[in-house]
């Protein structure tokens, strides 16, 4: 018998490598009977090996300098109201932020502005605890000028002094001046701005891999569209905001490299609070592999309850790519789980799956294409989106059992099995299309067995749709909110906006659609004119008004508007200190 076996395992091989991807495949789908037997389900551990995240400090120690130096300005005592210390670009990588120190003799607390150019465009951060020793983070600061920022001292027996100091920053490099940035509307009474107009709408770029593709910053404008911040460091894909209101980003250990190996944990500032590093070699080894796969993180990172994290990635085999989400410890770097969604959904999605014109970027091998990933604390589940099989599935995180899924496939593409878990349309819906960025409506998480969804359905019919998807693709893409009964699986369609403006606003990859109040929403048609050109708009989702509308071209090389944020500079009310 185990002759046999060895004989068997000879052949599987001689057919990868006589038939490529289809001889294996077909292989594959003519002897499993069984889901979780397939022969190509790469081991957890396997997965771990390859990819074989860990923490670094070689950012950290190269920060120790400047920390050093800013720590001996905190004490030194000539630093007052009327002498402050001032530092723009502290850590070399954020060059519309600064530091600036000083102390007063009696405890007081601090409120700053950078002044704006316009009407509610100034920025305001004010520190909410008592000292005598000030350590200000000074962000969205405007490039090539001389910055006036006002500076108020509040005293606990409500006195006050205040003082003006100036701070001159560089010019924006070239990569960012080529930029058009038209700004259509700006309603700023409308429009979510945040505390103090500190919030920005941030640019998030895509990209890929490639030396060429390094200077394709990632950046936030206010309401008239000037550029209030960007970094240097390189970034694909993601840059969200965690708990702590730091940054999350995924980068390159050295911006000369072709690929992306690094996610850091960085603030405003640029400084850098950890660096998760990620063998980037696992996919260098693939014959016939694009650049994209030497992106071990290719779509998403989200953050769990407790502060781990979890990242949509390729399991470092030959056969299939982004289908597999990996769990890394933030205290230590290690991967402590994997979840390959071969082993959730049915065999014959990756078996038999057949790239069409509409998703043939990484061809067959492409089954899946996951592009977010959300959690949900409320109930300790995922919700995830994949672009290839136009669907959005929630699955329970400890079990990875599946809760339910939303499909524009036809129901008769899915088994039996698996069609208790479809949602069912209340009313008529537009169904997913090679959407993007599932995310849920924050005021719905605690609702018992039920919650709101929100999508950027791009529209666009990938391999067997249901007709209503079919004779719609292609035609528009929009933002789209759904109300679930996660009891009765049912699906009702609520709110969506992109289908008037038609096929100039269509995005057949990329996009967002963000929650921002009650009433407001911000999305992104990210890739427009070939990945030429975004529009970015927030709109009120009741009465379909446009209160902003930016729209960019010129974008670069690979450059394209991933996906839009608005998030706030000073998202917590802690006051930054420099041994942090």
């Amino acid at each position: 018998m185990r002759k046999k076996g060895i004989i068997i395992s000879v052949i599987v091989v001689v057919l990868v490598a006589i038939g490529g991807g289809y001889g294996y495949k077909h292989y594959q789908s003519t002897t499993t009977t069984k889901q979780t037997t397939t022969s190509n389900i790469r081991s957890d551990q396997a997965v771990k090996k390859d990819i074989n995240t860990r923490l670094v400090t070689n950012e950290i120690k190269s920060q120790s300098g400047m920390k050093a130096t800013l720590k001996k300005a905190v004490n030194n005592e000539q630093y007052t109201i009327n002498n402050m210390y001032t530092k723009v670009n502290p850590y070399g990588t954020s060059p519309l932020s600064a530091v600036v120190i000083f102390q007063t003799t009696k405890v007081a607390k601090i409120s700053y502005t950078v002044v704006g150019k316009s009407k509610a465009t100034s920025i305001t951060n004010t520190q909410s605890k008592y000292s005598t020793h000030h350590q200000l983070q000074v962000l969205g600061l405007y490039a090539n000028t001389n910055n006036q920022v006002n500076v108020k001292v509040t005293y606990k027996d409500g006195s006050s002094t205040s003082k003006t100091i100036h701070l001159q920053t560089a010019k924006l490099p070239s990569s960012l001046t080529s930029v058009k940035i038209n700004v259509k509307k700006a309603n700023k009474q409308k429009m979510v701005m945040g505390t103090g107009n500190s919030k920005l709408t941030f640019m998030v770029r895509t990209t890929i891999s490639g030396k060429n593709q390094a200077k394709n910053f990632t950046f936030g404008l206010d309401a008239d569209g000037a550029i209030r911040w960007y970094t240097t460091k390189p970034t694909s894909h993601i840059f969200k905001q965690l708990t702590n209101g730091h940054l999350l980003i995924w980068t390159k250990s050295k911006s000369s490299h072709s690929y992306f190996d690094e996610l850091v944990e960085m603030d405003y500032t640029g400084k850098v609070y950890k660096t998760y590093k990620f063998n980037h070699k696992a996919w260098g080894k693939t014959k016939g592999s694009k650049k994209q796969n030497h992106n071990q993180v290719h779509h998403d990172v989200t953050e769990l309850a407790n502060g781990d994290l979890i990242a949509t990635v390729s399991d470092g085999g030959r056969t299939y790519v982004e289908d597999t989400m990996i769990v890394i410890s933030h205290r230590t770097g290690k991967i402590i789980k994997v979840i390959n969604l071969k082993k959730i959904l049915p065999a014959k999605f990756y078996t038999t799956y057949n790239a069409t014109s509409s998703n043939k970027y990484m061809g067959k091998k492409d089954w899946f294409h996951q592009n977010s990933v959300y959690y949900t604390k409320s109930d300790n589940s995922l919700i995830i989106s994949s672009r290839n099989q136009n669907l959005v599935m929630k699955i329970n995180y400890k079990t990875e059992k599946i809760q339910w899924i939303l499909s524009g496939k036809k129901r008769s593409a899915w088994p039996k099995s698996y069609r208790k878990y479809l949602l069912k349309a209340s009313g008529k819906i537009a169904w997913p299309g090679g959407q993007h960025a599932a995310i849920v409506n924050p005021t719905t998480l605690k609702n018992k067995n039920s919650l709101n969804l929100l999508i950027f359905n791009n529209n666009i019919a990938v391999g067997t749709t249901k007709k209503s998807l079919a004779a719609s693709s292609g035609k528009y893409s929009e933002g789209v909110e759904y109300r679930i009964n996660e009891k009765t699986k049912t699906i009702k369609q609520v709110a969506s906006y992109g289908k008037s403006l038609g096929k100039a606003n269509f995005a057949d990859i990329i996009g967002s659609n963000r929650y921002l109040s009650a009433t407001n929403r911000l999305i992104d048609f990210g890739w427009l004119d070939s990945g030429k050109a975004a529009n970015i708009i927030e709109y009120d989702q009741k009465t379909q008004q446009e209160v902003f509308n930016v729209k960019l071209t010129n974008l670069g090389s690979g450059g394209y508007v991933y996906r839009a944020e608005r998030f706030s500079l000073y998202p917590t009310k802690h006051a930054y200190g420099i041994n942090e």
